[in-house]
């Protein structure tokens, strides 16, 4: 997630000509909840922080809420696209492709600028499980583990699918947590190894 521009509040007219108003809000929003917290960071600090008129914000996102949700529908928008990138660049080979999306997962938690997953994050910020970040956040796990079957039901004489589906979104929420905290020198080294070796035992039962 790189570093938004910061250019001077109430000045619209400074956004480059192929980023829009929208665009400018939502790309500071995306910066700042995914640093500082979505709960943390108000209305006029996203609004100080893209030059809009607040006018301009709640035109395009009625509510803070409405724009906690756009920012994540664009995050999963972006997961999902370097997945789908992960899939299409590597071998095909089940297994080959399994450890292409994991060595990618690995890689994005060990990088300098990894704050957690975002999407795990919003579940800490907001605990009613009926508040509409919430909602999607839950429906992302929901479909990572959707794409984890897929890849797990193409490994031939895997005996029990679902079972080695649960242990290794175990692991993946396991390095998007423990990476937050122990950085490059977290367990995500370990992630493609871990998932080699739930499968071998998948293989032999």
């Amino acid at each position: 997630m790189s570093p938004s521009a910061k250019p001077r509040a109430g000045n619209e007219g400074t956004a480059a000509p192929t980023e829009s108003v929208r665009d400018r809000i939502l790309n500071t929003a995306r910066d700042l909840f995914y640093k500082e917290g979505a709960r943390a960071v108000g209305v006029d600090t996203v609004v100080a922080r893209s030059g809009v008129a607040k006018t301009s914000l709640y035109r395009w996102f009625p509510s803070k809420d409405a724009l906690i949700v756009a920012v994540l529908e664009q995050e999963q928008k972006d997961r999902w696209a370097g997945w789908d990138r992960t899939a299409a660049q590597s071998d095909p080979e089940p297994r080959a492709r399994l450890r292409a999306h994991l060595n990618g997962i690995a890689r994005f938690v060990s990088s300098s600028h990894f704050r957690g997953c975002p999407f795990m994050n919003i579940t800490v910020e907001f605990a009613d499980p009926q508040h509409p970040a919430r909602v999607l956040a839950t429906e992302e796990m929901q479909e990572l583990r959707r794409r984890l079957r897929g890849l797990v039901d193409n490994i031939e004489g895997v005996s029990s699918p679902e079972e080695l589906t649960e242990q290794l979104l175990l692991l993946v929420d396991g390095a998007f947590s423990s990476a937050q905290a122990l950085g490059k020198s977290g367990p995500q080294q370990f992630l493609v190894a871990a998932a080699d070796a739930l499968i071998d035992a998948q293989l032999k039962k």
